[in-house]
């Protein structure tokens, strides 16, 4: 047992953190994750810090953050003296994109409704629909 707590090999680390074998390897080769001691017999063993680093990653990754952000987000997680402001400016850009995202979804949300609206019974070549996604959309008129 290291100073860091519990140890244990890449599937003790996988089932404790809830990724997949091959997303803590891939982590480990990109840097996100610090490569672990290993055994003599060359196993990798990790400890609850690398437990705790990729809960931050998983975490970071289900709110939509991309890599590079992770990478930015675990650089100011490590610097104990960074300013809490740097990590609230990536937050709010992070947010701010996330708003878009929404706004084009809702949008996409409308127009598809609306050729969903006109296009119920017939054949493919009256087909609303397919009318509509073969036009451009500043040439496309919806009914």
């Amino acid at each position: 047992m290291t100073s860091a707590g519990r140890v244990g090999g890449i599937g003790w680390l996988a089932r404790a953190s809830g990724c997949r074998v091959e997303t803590v390897r891939y982590y480990e080769r990109i840097g996100l994750l610090p490569k672990p001691p290993r055994t003599a017999g060359g196993h990798r063993m990790y400890d609850s810090d690398h437990l705790r680093r990729l809960a931050f990653i998983r975490r970071s990754r289900e709110l939509g953050f991309g890599l590079p952000e992770v990478r930015e987000l675990l650089a100011l997680a490590d610097d104990r003296s960074a300013p809490c402001d740097t990590v609230h400016a990536l937050a709010e850009r992070h947010l701010a994109a996330i708003r878009a995202r929404l706004a084009d979804l809702r949008r996409m949300q409308r127009e598809l409704a609306v050729m969903a609206a006109t296009c119920r019974t017939g054949r493919v070549p009256e087909c609303r629909i397919l009318d509509a996604l073969s036009s451009s959309p500043d040439t496309n008129s919806h009914p």
